[in-house]
C-alpha cells in the first residue's frame, strides 16, 4: 500500500469513529442524566475520549507525513508513536478519574431510574460499537496504524463495559438492587487497564523493539537468493514509524570476488529489498577465505569449539591473518548471559590452549533478529 492511500485510509476511518463517538456519547449522556446512573455517564465519557482519540490520530497522520528535510533526513514518522501515547494517556486519565467518581457513588449511592428504552438505547449502543472496533482494528491491521489498532481495541472493550451496566441497570430494574457505582468501578479498572497496555506497546516501539521474526526471516531468505551470497548475518531494522525501517545488514561472499563485483552485488540486494518491503538496508561485507583449504579447516575447527560453550547462538565474520598470526571473528550470545565481556574471556582462553600459535581478536555481537 502506498503512502498516500495509507494515510488516506487513516483519515477515513478516524473521522467514522468520531462521528460514530460523538452520537453514542449524546444519545448515553441523555440516558445517563435522566436515568441518574454513573455508569452510564462514565460510558458516554469515554465515548468521547474515544472520539477525542481519534482527532489526536489524525492530527499525527498529517504531521507525521511532513516529507524529510535535513534536520529529519528520515522523516517524521515517529510521531505517530507520540500521538499513541497521548491517546494511552487520555485513557488513563478517563479511567482513573472514573474510578475516583465511582467510589464516591459507592461510598454515597444515589437512586437510579432505570427504563425499558434507555436499556434499549444501550444495547443498540453496543451493536454498533462492536460493528465500529471491528472495522476500525481491520484498518488499523491493513494501514499497520497502532492508534487504529489501539482504537478497534478499544471500542471492543467499550462494547463489554457497555453490556456490563446493560445487565447492571436490568438487575436494578427488576430487582431493586443498585450496583451503579460498583459497575462504575468496573468500568474504570478495565479503562485504566487498556490504557497501560497502549502505552506499553507504544513505548517498545520509541525504545527500539526486536524486528518481527517472520520479516527478518524473509529479508534474510530473499538475500540467500542471490547466487555470490554465502550467508546473512548481522541483520539490524530500526523503525522510523509504521512501515517505515532502515538499517543494516552483512553478508558473506568469496574473497575472491573482486570490488566491482561486490559493489554490484550489493547494489542489486539494496533494490531488491527496498523493492519487496520498502526497507532501506545497507550491506557490510565478511570474506569468507577460500583458497587455503588449512584455513577453512582451520576455520571449521575452531567454530565448532566456540559453539560449544554455552549462551554462543552464532560465529561469523571469521578472518585468519596468517601473516601476524591473528583470528577474527564474531560472536553472537544468547541475552541469557549478561556478562559479555565473561564469556569472550572463556572462549579466548579455550582457544589459546588448543591453537597457541593464534591469538584472538573477538566482537561480541547482539542477537538482533531471528
Amino acid at each position: 500500500m502506498k503512502q498516500f492511500e495509507r494515510d488516506r485510509m487513516i483519515i477515513r476511518t478516524g473521522s467514522i469513529g468520531i462521528l460514530v463517538n460523538i452520537l453514542l456519547a449524546i444519545f448515553k449522556m441523555l440516558v445517563g442524566l435522566i436515568s441518574n446512573s454513573l455508569s452510564i455517564l462514565l460510558d458516554a465519557v469515554n465515548n468521547l475520549s474515544d472520539a477525542l482519540s481519534s482527532v489526536i490520530t489524525i492530527l499525527g497522520i498529517k504531521l507525521s507525513a511532513k516529507p524529510a528535510d535535513k534536520k529529519h533526513p528520515l522523516g517524521y514518522g515517529r510521531i505517530e508513536y507520540l500521538s499513541t501515547m497521548l491517546i494511552s494517556g487520555i485513557v488513563l486519565f478517563a479511567g482513573a478519574t472514573s474510578f475516583i467518581e465511582s467510589v464516591k457513588k459507592i461510598l454515597s449511592p444515589e437512586k437510579t431510574n432505570y427504563s425499558v428504552p434507555s436499556l434499549l438505547i444501550i444495547a443498540v449502543a453496543i451493536v454498533v460499537k462492536v460493528l465500529l472496533g471491528k472495522f476500525t482494528k481491520n484498518r488499523g491491521i491493513q494501514t499497520d496504524s497502532d492508534s487504529l489498532v489501539a482504537s478497534g481495541s478499544d471500542a471492543m472493550f467499550d462494547a463489554v463495559i457497555s453490556l456490563t451496566t446493560l445487565i447492571g441497570a436490568a438487575i436494578t430494574l427488576l430487582w431493586k438492587v443498585n450496583i451503579d457505582g460498583w459497575l462504575g468501578a468496573l468500568i474504570s479498572v478495565v479503562i485504566v487497564k487498556a490504557g497501560f497496555e497502549m502505552l506499553a506497546k507504544t513505548l517498545d516501539d520509541i525504545l527500539g523493539k526486536r524486528i518481527d521474526s517472520q520479516v527478518a526471516h524473509e529479508i534474510k531468505k530473499e538475500i540467500l537468493l542471490f547466487d555470490d551470497v554465502q550467508g546473512v548475518f548481522d541483520l539490524y531494522l530500526d523503525s522510523y514509524g509504521p512501515q517505515k525501517l532502515a538499517g543494516s545488514v552483512h553478508i558473506e561472499v568469496r574473497d575472491t570476488m573482486t570490488a566491482s563485483q561486490i559493489d554490484e552485488l550489493t547494489r542489486k540486494i539494496t533494490g531488491h529489498i527496498y523493492k519487496k518491503f520498502n526497507t532501506v538496508v545497507t550491506c557490510g561485507i565478511y570474506a569468507v577465505q577460500t583458497q587455503d583449504e588449512r584455513q577453512v579447516q582451520l576455520r571449521e575447527s575452531i567454530t565448532k569449539r566456540i559453539l560449544n560453550h554455552k549462551g554462543v547462538l552464532q560465529v561469523h565474520g571469521f578472518h585468519i591473518d596468517e601473516k601476524d598470526k591473528i583470528v577474527f571473528f564474531d560472536v553472537v550470545r544468547d541475552f541469557s548471559i549478561q556478562d559479555g565481556e565473561a564469556l569472550t574471556q572463556e572462549i579466548n582462553t579455550d582457544l589459546t590452549n588448543y591453537y597457541p600459535q593464534y591469538q584472538y581478536v573477538i566482537a561480541p555481537d547482539l542477537d538482533y533478529s531471528d
